[in-house]
């Protein structure tokens, strides 16, 4: 980082102006791919799933406590599994205090794991995380969207992820987020579907370290997130 280029503050304005540009560009751009985000066509959602969570046995229809909107993230957390993923949890340390604002705009928001809700309960008192946790463990639910799979999936290497049977699966649990309408006669909508890099947007601390010289300073690690920890396992 040494080598940097130090300029004066006039050649440093107009340097930040150029970029500037680029941005501005970059915002219309990601307002574009935002709109046609919302106009994908939608399918309807056929099968009843059940989840447990802190209040009882909800359907998917409950989790939306009367909003015409639902934000699912699907957070890695397999049955037998003793801690969730720690991706995952980098993810979710982003959730908290975020369902009053979506509240206010029509939306209601849930994290759904396969664990069973004993050990969520957990790991979310450990963590201090208040957001809607639940657990699928009794349902297909992780399943039929794309994020769960089972052994012979694996073991077969016929897994579809992030819409692509070529896309690399690197277990029976994998991330992402699923979005959901209820019309006014309660049929529930499935209208958008992400995972992989499509995640990134959901996660303030990366768009955080985007914006310091050393970026995400990833390269030469193992793989990209392997510095991750659960927030109370960082060195002091």
């Amino acid at each position: 980082m040494t080598d940097h280029a130090i300029v004066s503050e006039e050649e440093w304005i107009e340097a930040r102006k150029a970029l500037l540009a680029k941005e501005k560009e970059f915002t219309r751009e990601r307002d574009a791919l935002s709109q046609a985000r919302r106009d994908l066509p939608w399918v309807k959602v056929r099968k009843d799933y059940f989840f447990n969570t802190a209040q009882g046995r909800m359907s998917l229809a409950d989790l939306l406590e009367g909003r015409s909107q639902l934000l699912v993230y699907h957070f890695m957390f397999g049955p037998d599994w003793e801690k969730p993923c720690k991706s995952c949890s980098f993810w979710a340390d982003n959730f908290n205090g975020i369902s009053d604002h979506l509240k206010a705009r029509d939306v209601s928001f849930a994290a759904v794991s396969r664990a069973p809700l004993g050990k969520l309960q957990a790991i979310a008192k450990r963590l201090g995380w208040n957001f809607m946790w639940i657990s699928s463990s009794e349902s297909d639910f992780n399943f039929d969207f794309g994020v769960s799979f089972k052994p012979e999936e694996i073991t077969s290497g016929q897994v579809t992820y992030n819409f692509n049977d070529k896309h690399k699966a690197y277990g029976d649990e994998m991330p992402g987020i699923s979005v959901f309408f209820r019309d006014k006669d309660g049929t529930i909508y499935r209208t958008y579907s992400c995972y992989a890099r499509g995640l990134d947007m959901l996660n303030g601390a990366y768009h955080y370290l985007d914006l310091v010289p050393k970026g995400r300073d990833e390269t030469g690690l193992p793989f990209s997130m392997a510095w991750v920890r659960l927030h109370d396992e960082y060195d002091a």
